[in-house]
């Protein structure tokens, strides 16, 4: 499918979000939004409708700024509060978890790898109500020379490519994103903040998987866009050394799954009890007392609970790392939190399919679109292969090998 070009700009900030102070306000405000946006989830999944207004209301409640650190305004909440936030905006609506993911995760390159004036800048515009995206992907570009560059011309910075899955371009202000430059022969990766309106930037709403459907997650366009050297930070450099970027955006890639699994599961309650016949076979009157129904709601809630307790676990060892950074806390924190997403997509996956089986064909109208739970995670746990982090925790505990620094680990 083919859609046209977004040429305008995002929307502006027309209000000064809240101001969340503590870890406890995120949660409460991240439970108030869900509970308003809940209802509609189905029908903007169904319709394909871009999500503006939940998204500015979204940025309004204050939860797109608690990673900004508190010494420069921000709550700076723990790592298991922002799983939490976001797994909780998941069980609602799948497709607005994610979009803040890569805005959080550029706040952290920003936080490790950012001058003192950049990130008093970038974390101004966010406390002001300003929303980063992503242009981070390529598609089958193996030749580095090939990827999106960062070149200069006549003492002047400018960006030339093109880039796929962004996520929350569509809606952002500003879009990081990963270019290349050869510098004195040698190769070298950067995260630049482009500003949405910069000429030369050519957004396409052209996402068009079968899940996730509203998280904006096109293809941008770069023709020779001209760079402020200012908004250019480190990002190669940032996994030269232990850091937290890599753990960090894989816990909330995580809670994603979790969340849009817990959602499937309330479903999967409500069903059961309100509509679902119990089988014949089963010689009782309710489908909440049929035997088989009560074993299978057991193994799914034991798995969500279980995938619950690895986040918790992971978080913790994030927050460690963070606080000290060495070789043996971010790989401690890297494999607890590849544990926790395996786990994640098992249970998000056992629950959107369990759904199904425990509710029987009634529960597959179109007017319900309860496959948007199994469209969702599927399509979400495809973010990065799994069997890969299997792999890293075995070399962790039988070979004692660290695991690898990047982004999808």
């Amino acid at each position: 499918m083919t859609r046209a070009a977004i040429v305008s700009p995002a929307p502006p900030v027309s209000r000064r979000p809240h101001l969340i102070t503590s870890d406890a306000e995120a949660l409460s405000a991240a439970r108030s939004f869900a509970d308003t946006v809940k209802a509609s989830a189905s029908r903007r999944d169904a319709e394909r409708l871009l999500p503006w207004l939940e998204l500015d209301d979204f940025v309004a409640t204050g939860l797109w700024a608690i990673t900004v650190p508190k010494e420069y305004g921000g709550a700076g909440v723990s790592a298991g509060t922002l799983a939490q936030v976001t797994a909780i905006i998941a069980a609602a609506d799948g497709s607005l978890a994610q979009i803040p993911q890569n805005h959080y995760y550029a706040l952290e390159v920003l936080r490790v790898g950012g001058r003192e004036e950049q990130k008093r800048f970038f974390y101004d515009r966010v406390l002001a109500g300003e929303r980063f995206g992503n242009a981070l992907a390529e598609i089958g570009l193996r030749d580095f020379k090939r990827r999106t560059q960062l070149l200069e011309d006549s003492g002047r910075l400018f960006v030339q490519g093109t880039k796929y899955y962004c996520t929350g371009a569509i809606y952002a202000h500003w879009i990081p994103t990963l270019v290349s430059r050869t510098e004195d022969g040698t190769a070298r990766t950067y995260l630049v903040f482009v500003p949405r309106t910069a000429l030369g930037v050519t957004i396409h709403d052209d996402w068009d998987g079968f899940g996730q459907r509203v998280t904006g997650s096109g293809t941008v366009n770069f023709d020779r866009v001209a760079v402020n050297p200012d908004h250019v930070l480190p990002f190669q450099a940032s996994f030269e050394r232990p850091t937290t970027i890599g753990p960090f955006a894989q816990l909330i890639h995580a809670a994603i799954d979790l969340g849009i699994g817990q959602g499937a599961y309330g479903d999967t309650l409500d069903f059961v009890r309100e509509r679902s016949r119990a089988w014949i076979d089963a010689k009782v009157e309710k489908a909440t007392d049929d035997p088989l129904t009560l074993s299978e709601v057991g193994q799914v809630h034991i798995r969500l609970r279980a995938s619950q307790a690895l986040l918790d676990r992971a978080a913790r060892l994030v927050d460690v790392a963070m606080v000290a950074p060495d070789e043996d806390t971010v790989a401690a924190a890297s494999i607890a939190v590849a544990e926790a997403k395996i786990l994640a997509t098992r249970a998000g996956l056992l629950a959107s399919n369990k759904l199904f089986e425990l509710s029987g064909t009634s529960s597959t109208m179109s007017t319900d679109n309860y496959d948007r739970h199994w469209r969702n995670v599927r399509t979400h746990t495809l973010h990065d292969p799994v069997r890969w982090k299997f792999q890293a925790i075995g070399q962790y505990y039988l070979n004692g090998r660290r695991p690898p620094r990047h982004g999808a680990l």
